[in-house]
């Protein structure tokens, strides 16, 4: 088991890549999920608002997260950069992530008559949204914002 944790933690395969981003994915769903519910509770927010604040507060811990523990320290993009390359990322994979949670709220409150399922139904529309919005994300941050290429072009031979 330990072999295989050391494994898992730092293999540049693609698979052990993308388990690591979706253990993030788990960590921030959990923050963008407390947000919406909490922020509407206590402050008296609309849930669109509260959603957009917590995605984006997800979005600041997730970059954090996956440069340090996902692709690594041995990073060659400077932090501004990949940070702005991230958010540029996630904010269209957010958009994405958004526009599922909006059609699974929509659709939600106009077919769900049980109260209960109307309590859960901002967290499955997270969810919902959080997958979609997962392959995304991994897909294009690990071509584009972690890359293990270099900033500046290669030198001729």
């Amino acid at each position: 088991m330990k072999w295989y944790l050391r494994r898992y933690l730092h293999s540049h395969s693609r698979l052990a890549q993308f388990l690591r981003f979706a253990t993030v994915g788990v960590k921030v769903s959990l923050i963008d999920a407390g947000g919406t519910y909490l922020l509407p509770w206590l402050f008296g927010m609309n849930l669109h608002v509260a959603r957009v604040i917590s995605l984006t507060t997800a979005i600041m811990v997730g970059y954090l997260l996956n440069r340090y523990f996902t692709f690594g320290r041995d990073q060659r993009g400077s932090f501004h950069r990949q940070m702005a390359g991230h958010f540029g990322v996630h904010a269209a994979g957010g958009l994405l992530n958004y526009a599922v949670f909006s059609g699974v709220i929509a659709l939600g409150y106009n077919h769900l008559i049980q109260p209960q399922a109307l309590l859960l139904l901002p967290l499955v529309a997270i969810w919902i949204g959080g997958l979609v919005g997962l392959a995304f994300n991994f897909s294009v941050s690990s071509k584009l914002v972690f890359s293990h290429r270099a900033e500046t072009a290669p030198m001729p031979p």
